[in-house]
């Protein structure tokens, strides 16, 4: 039992809203601010819970957490910041001006208020994009220099480096360079790797790949919910100031290789590769999670298999009704 209080910027999105579930289950009290971009229905099941409150908020406004918790329980132990513009499709679609207002100021505003009100530890979702090519072919490291390949990374650095600078305040922050995420949520993502291989494998019996041969790293959602739940729960001293890469080192596949479970469950799919070179995201990277590990003693539980089977389960069965509305991805909507 547990009278900590969390506060989730984006807890309706595709992490927060199963991490929402999670920390509910473990008897949290949450608050959960978001602007509903993709509507509300991933946290619905929750609302009866007499331990989350909900308020539709943007973050980007200057008061937006002070003023989510006027009328709340107590003081938030832990702000999770989830709430951006998340992707380089995403990013792209709305240009420089508007990804940095909500994925940097917004940050920068999230965290002041945090500060602010005593907020004791500032966990930031952040991006193994930040990496971008790995220089010398060795698996990246949480030291391992920066080298972005897209607006949306940029934006993420620019927010790591305003937090970091922050990290002797009595709000400590604490950064999670989270992996490609696949997996069911309460609101699922089918504009990621993982899920929309599958997606496109189970509506059009074919696949077109680029870039075969180049390495990504993947981790499933509900392991990045648990590292997420240990970076909460660890003592101060280990996580102040920290930046870890949450995933798992099995987790470092090549697009043909994750094509290659894809079709170990539906080998009726026809895969055609295409040579093309595009000013986008050009991670080749393999990264390492030895620190996560080491520090955290966090391990993953599931794997891309595991993955494929469970987003071919729900989409076999009719769980996931309209997979390819407009709601399942990030890159399909306009910032007012």
């Amino acid at each position: 039992m547990t009278d900590r209080h969390v506060v989730i910027t984006g807890g309706a999105g595709y992490i927060g809203s199963l991490l929402t579930s999670e920390l509910l289950r473990a008897n949290y009290r949450v608050t959960v601010l978001d602007s509903l971009l993709f509507g509300g229905e991933s946290i619905v099941p929750f609302l009866h819970h007499p331990n989350l409150h909900f308020v539709k908020a943007d973050v980007t406004e200057p008061r937006a957490v002070r003023d989510a918790l006027k009328r709340n329980w107590q003081k938030p132990d832990v702000i999770v910041h989830l709430a951006a513009i998340v992707g380089f499709p995403a990013c792209q679609a709305v240009g420089k001006q508007v990804s940095w207002k909500y994925n940097v100021e917004a940050t920068k505003n999230v965290y002041g208020q945090s500060a602010d009100l005593g907020v004791e530890r500032f966990v930031f979702a952040s991006t193994y994009s930040n990496y971008g090519l790995s220089e010398d072919g060795k698996p990246v490291t949480e030291e391992s220099p920066l080298n972005p390949q897209s607006l949306y990374a940029e934006t993420k650095i620019a927010s790591e480096e305003f937090l970091l600078s922050q990290k002797d305040s009595a709000c400590a922050p604490l950064l999670f360079r989270f992996a490609t995420l696949y997996g069911i949520s309460p609101r699922t993502r089918f504009d990621l790797i993982v899920n929309q291989f599958v997606l496109e494998a189970f509506t059009k019996r074919s696949l077109i790949i680029y870039q075969r041969g180049y390495s990504r790293s993947f981790v499933h959602i509900r392991d990045v919910v648990r590292g997420v739940m240990i970076g909460l729960e660890a003592e101060q001293e280990n996580v102040r100031g920290q930046v870890f890469n949450l995933g798992t080192d099995h987790g470092n596949y090549t697009k043909s290789d994750i094509v290659n479970l894809v079709l170990k469950r539906m080998p009726e799919t026809v895969v055609e590769y295409k040579n093309l070179t595009f000013g986008g995201d050009m991670r080749d990277i393999t990264v390492s999670f030895e620190k996560i590990q080491r520090v955290l003693g966090f391990n993953t539980t599931l794997d891309v298999d595991d993955g494929v089977r469970e987003v071919l389960f729900a989409l076999k069965t009719g769980l996931i009704r309209n997979p390819t509305d407009d709601r399942y991805r990030n890159a399909q909507f306009i910032v007012q």
